[in-house]
């Protein structure tokens, strides 16, 4: 299963050792769970993660960051985005997300603010679901057992 992360749910999985979204990350990190990964989805990753006032929250080092996403890149499935969707979202920089959706295939986009991918959009959704992380650690579950 190949999924995509929002920032702010990878950020949530490193900031806590628990929850739903450091759930998914140790998923991604043993293979269980597969993440989409595109150049500026990347690069909304490592802005973000890089920024001095995140690093001082998750208590990381600009060599921790550094490390954390060399990983990604390293696991990451890499899906060239060879066209710009557009879909009227409320957050333009939500876009890239839905590009690399399109463009990977995956089945889940998860993400803190499902509401702004979901309301007031022109998109048709159909092979994509769009959830919080504790929604997909539901399926997850259901699908899976507690055993993954």
């Amino acid at each position: 299963m190949v999924v995509i992360l929002d920032t702010s749910v990878l950020f949530q999985a490193l900031y806590s050792n628990s929850g739903a979204s450091h759930a998914i990350l140790s998923r991604v990190r043993s293979g269980a769970i597969r993440l989409a990964l595109s150049v500026p989805v990347y690069g909304e990753y490592q802005d973000v993660l890089t920024r001095p006032e995140k690093r001082s929250l998750l208590g990381l080092s600009a060599d921790d960051v550094k490390t954390v996403l060399d990983f990604i890149a390293f696991i990451g499935v890499p899906s060239p985005v060879h066209f710009r969707l557009r879909a009227n979202l409320r957050d333009e920089s939500d876009n890239i997300f839905v590009e690399l959706a399109f463009a990977s295939g995956s089945s889940y986009l998860i993400t803190e603010n499902a509401r702004d991918f979901t309301v007031d959009t022109d998109l048709n959704l159909e092979q994509l679901s769009i959830v919080t992380p504790s929604q997909f650690m539901r399926k997850w579950r259901q699908s899976h057992g507690n055993k993954n």
